[in-house]
């Protein structure tokens, strides 16, 4: 159970290299996931970036998987973040949309939701979060305490000023716990640094316990500010700017999220950890291009639902676990995490609990629905549904599209007219789907 990755990995990976047998008695692993803002799918070096240099992640990919078929929940923060937390499809949850500072104030995930915090803290993990949350903002009524997190420090808005933690609405942002606090210092560097600094304490305090860790960083959203330089967002003011070299900030927001990873990793090595640690990095999303990022050979960005609006990097990194080189073989989502950490701890589930997420045991058993795993993604009036490797578009402004990723990974070629019944039977699955999410559920965002 402890080492459920390790039949994943041989039986999704491409390329495999050798697996270690699992010890029977093998101790739980502690879990850090690591989620960038708005990283397209070509923004990392090992992803086939060569404007962007980002050794600490290329090295924890060298030593793991790294997959090329993993997508998050949504084309925007936070319904993946609700499918992150939950293991449920946005939809089923209510957060369909963005949760924005400016109309959505008094909403956020509901509590009845039950969150993988809550399971890992109720299995015995020590559990704490660093950075966004992003899924409600009256911190005491819907903040990461409030749904399994014992230590939170960050912010809850979409985004931040990165030196005067100020959101886009002129909002002072930045907690610790559930108290709103001034820190100095780059948003970046204090993420990264709290979870340096956490380990060391938690390995002090509690050092046989095992751990999740959630780093959530802001970057590179925007606004477009580098290590070097100046917060420019004032309280009760809606400012805007934009550097003069767009796509060199955008670099240097990315190499200083990386740098920092790479301070997380070696204090996991420094406390002897990091053997028996599953680090896992993604994104939330896909790029926002006006800003500089991108989607390698996908089309479309954040805010669309093709490929490049959720297909995205993801890398797993557990040396005593897994080992091996890219994976495409099998479709993954953001919201197979939670079975998948629930899995590993030896967790018991809440009774009576739906997950829509797919526990990485199971599809290493090849336990997944008739006729392949379907995933589906909204935003706004667009719609996709995607079943093996047909992927079927609904835009409220075209015609519908339909694609062979095996064969067209750039969404280039519309087959719908040659395939009218597949077409059909998609789009007749995704209702049904859409149907089944929305009964009885309240949106809270929009």
């Amino acid at each position: 159970m402890f080492r459920c990755l390790l039949l994943v990995v041989c039986l999704l990976s491409v390329a495999c290299s050798s697996i270690a047998e699992p010890a029977p008695d093998a101790p739980r692993p502690n879990i850090v996931l690591i989620m960038a803002d708005d990283l397209g799918y070509g923004d990392l070096s090992c992803y086939g970036s060569d404007f962007i240099n980002t050794p600490h992640i290329d090295a924890l990919a060298k030593g793991g998987i790294r997959f090329t078929d993993y997508h998050s929940n949504g084309a925007v923060c936070s319904p993946t973040r609700a499918a992150l937390m939950t293991g449920r499809y946005p939809q089923r949850t209510g957060v369909e949309g963005v949760i924005t500072a400016k109309s959505h104030r008094g909403v956020g995930l509901p509590l009845e939701e039950v969150t993988i915090a809550e399971v890992l803290k109720d299995a015995g993990y020590a559990t704490a979060m660093f950075g966004k949350w992003h899924l409600g903002y009256d911190i005491k009524k819907f903040g990461p305490q409030r749904q399994g997190f014992e230590t939170f420090e960050g912010f809850v808005s979409g985004n931040v000023d990165y030196f005067n933690k100020i959101d886009q609405e002129g909002h002072k942002d930045w907690y610790i716990g559930d108290e709103l606090k001034h820190v100095d210092g780059y948003v970046t560097d204090l993420i990264n640094d709290g979870a340096v600094d956490w380990i060391g304490e938690h390995v002090k305090e509690n050092k046989d316990k095992p751990f999740f860790l959630y780093l959530a960083h802001g970057a590179p959203h925007y606004p477009m500010q580098g290590p070097n330089d100046n917060g420019f967002r004032e309280v009760g003011k809606k400012i805007r700017e934009m550097p003069k070299d767009v796509k060199g900030t955008y670099r240097a927001m990315i190499e200083s999220m990386d740098e920092g990873i790479g301070r997380v990793v070696a204090e996991l090595d420094r406390q002897a950890l990091r053997e028996n640690t599953l680090i896992i990095f993604t994104s939330d999303n896909g790029q926002a291009s006006r800003y500089g990022g991108s989607a390698g050979p996908l089309r479309g960005q954040k805010g669309t639902v093709y490929e490049g609006g959720h297909r995205v990097p993801m890398i797993m990194h557990w040396p005593s676990g897994i080992s091996g080189d890219t994976s495409r073989a099998g479709l993954i989502v953001g919201m197979d995490l939670f079975p998948t950490f629930a899995s590993m701890a030896g967790a018991d589930m809440p009774k009576g609990l739906t997950l829509d997420g797919v526990d990485l045991q199971a599809v290493s058993r090849g336990d997944i629905p008739g006729g392949g795993r379907v995933a589906h993604w909204i935003h706004g009036s667009n719609h996709a549904i995607r079943r093996g490797d047909w992927k079927l578009v609904m835009n409220a402004s075209t015609k519908p599209e339909l694609y062979n990723l095996n064969e067209d990974l750039g969404e280039k070629n519309n087959l719908a007219d040659q395939h009218p019944e597949r077409v059909q039977q998609m789009d007749e699955a995704h209702n049904a789907w859409l149907k089944e999410m929305r009964e009885g559920v309240e949106r809270v965002s929009g």
